[in-house]
């Protein structure tokens, strides 16, 4: 009986092989880590995904980008948000001066900016 190569690549699936006592196993190694944290976005894009696109949440999850990815979508709608906030309190004058003089109505200002924003930035991940 012939001598078995210690690694083999198959040129139809691009994937490499390495013996293993008698048998071959794939050669596969994970992704770099990505310590980035996900967030309550992409957390909430992740469900979004589970529920109306499962082949591309697999598609992700298979090829090791799902991290990635939501890290990315998480810290982009973490900048959308703060300057869809700073735009409405400019625009609505919620200020430090409204702070000082009223705390009780500046509370209600921004809980108010900050629903709203939440809201554009949810409707905006659906698109996606």
């Amino acid at each position: 009986m012939s001598e078995l190569k210690p690694k083999i690549h198959d040129a139809d699936t691009g994937i490499d092989y390495i013996l293993v006592g008698d048998y071959y196993i794939p050669a596969i190694e994970l992704p770099e880590e990505d310590n980035r944290p996900i967030g309550k976005w992409g957390q909430l894009h992740r469900a979004y995904l589970e529920e109306t696109n499962p082949l591309l949440l697999n598609h992700l999850i298979l090829t090791g980008k799902l991290h990635t990815y939501l890290a990315d979508l998480d810290e982009q709608a973490q900048d959308r948000y703060r300057v869809i906030v700073r735009q409405m309190m400019d625009a609505e004058g919620v200020t430090g001066d409204l702070k000082y003089r009223s705390q009780w109505e500046w509370i209600k200002a921004i809980s108010s900016i900050v629903s709203r924003a939440e809201e554009i930035i949810r409707s905006e991940m659906c698109n996606v």
